[in-house]
């Protein structure tokens, strides 16, 4: 059964094109498509005065906001969302500001992306498509088999070589899951899939990164959450990782129509912390242009060291009057070590958001609260199992030997 909708309508993000909507146009938008841009699209919803039916309390399952998101089959959900904001404490914390983690760790499959893929199955069901297809270094995957799998559409999830732990995690769903050397390849072999066998794309498809034009939609339940766990406040910034934006996005329109909704006076200002062995969206706004392809270097936080920006992140950080923060790998891994102590095993990818605490000062961010989004589980991380336990014969001196050296 398909939720009721408030959604009307697609629009580019770009250019202010309108088209029904149905069919979903995740390839861009074809009425500014260029050789070397394309534009992504955002739902458009027929907003109410007052939407008495807003909850007031941050529970997990999504649906609970279905007027505000795009159609949903509710028998699809995992129990995605509701999860929770963690206030940070010890050495991070401020004397002055207010620090807090969202962790999207704890949903179903350990990421936020259930909270995209809940509505982007639900769309390929809606459309009666043959399969879903995505391409994915492990993240967008699993969730994308998880959902696809409980749809009962067949999967095919498109990656790379990943460590034994990953692979094991993309193949739990009993969907196709088959590694392509590039990301580029990969792209191809969706499309043909989509437009051969009807198969529904879950993930990006181009260059630049357009993406499915729902699946942003389901990220604005975070902002949602966030002002309700917040006792009905707005943050003054949110901490991102950022790779092709669709998660920065999708947060930022949740605050636009929190904001419309008179529930919130000021936006919060999106930070967007990216790999700086590229970070493009950060160089994208430095030369004022909607995407940019970069050189890049590599990085241990592969999943979101990307070579072009998407033009959503600029949307976000540009209308939050927000900022982008490029983070070496360095910092990164000394933020996941700093969030390992407060008990949150973060990966790499994502404990590069909380790198961006470092630079609140300098960002002008002096009253809090501040929300870090932690977006995926460790245990995603490409260095899983690389670092062996200790082992003792049983005996109490060995035991104290390590205890006390």
């Amino acid at each position: 059964m398909f939720t009721e909708s408030l959604a009307y309508a697609q629009r580019c993000l770009y250019c202010g094109k309108e088209y029904p909507l149905f069919p979903p146009i995740v390839a861009g938008c074809p009425a500014c498509a260029e050789e070397t841009f394309k534009a992504p699209l955002e739902l458009l919803f027929d907003y109410p005065d007052h939407p008495d039916f807003f909850p007031d309390v941050p529970l997990p399952g999504i649906a609970r906001y279905s007027p505000l998101l795009p159609p949903l089959e509710t028998s699809l959900s995992l129990g995605e969302g509701g999860t929770p904001l963690i206030p940070v404490r010890g050495r991070m914390a401020s004397d002055t500001i207010e620090i807090f983690i969202k962790d999207e760790s704890r949903n179903p499959t350990w990421s936020h992306k259930d909270r995209l893929n809940f509505a982007v199955v639900s769309t390929a069901l809606k459309v009666q498509a043959k399969g879903v297809v995505a391409a994915s270094s492990g993240n967008h995957g699993g969730s994308a088999a998880a959902y696809s799998a409980r749809s009962g559409l067949p999967g095919v999830i498109l990656t790379t070589t990943r460590p034994p732990a990953i692979a094991s995690f993309l193949q739990a769903y009993g969907q196709t899951i088959v590694a392509v050397p590039d990301v580029y390849t990969r792209w191809e072999l969706m499309a043909r899939l989509v437009n051969e066998r009807g198969y529904h794309p879950a993930s990006n498809q181009t260059t630049p990164p357009t993406n499915h034009p729902f699946g942003s939609e389901g990220y604005k339940t975070i902002a949602y959450e966030l002002y309700l766990q917040l006792g009905k406040r707005a943050p003054e910034a949110v901490l991102v990782p950022v790779g092709f934006s669709e998660l920065i996005f999708g947060i930022y329109k949740g605050f636009v129509e929190l904001k419309k909704f008179g529930f919130i006076e000021k936006l919060p200002r999106m930070i967007a912390c990216e790999p700086s062995a590229g970070a493009p969206l950060k160089k994208a706004l430095a030369m004022d242009v909607p995407t940019l392809l970069v050189e890049t270097d590599d990085s241990d936080a592969y999943s979101i060291a990307v070579p072009v920006n998407s033009y959503r992140g600029v949307v976000a950080v540009k209308g939050s009057d927000g900022a982008a923060v490029a983070v070496s790998d360095e910092e990164a891994k000394a933020a996941q070590y700093q969030l390992g102590r407060m008990g949150i095993w973060s990966e790499l990818s994502s404990a590069i958001a909380f790198s961006g605490v470092n630079h609140l000062s300098s960002l002008g961010i002096e009253t809090g609260p501040v929300v870090v989004i932690n977006t995926s589980s460790g245990f995603k991380d490409i260095s899983v199992g690389r670092n062996p336990v200790q082992e003792i014969d049983g005996s109490w001196e060995a035991l104290l030997k390590i205890l006390e050296p």
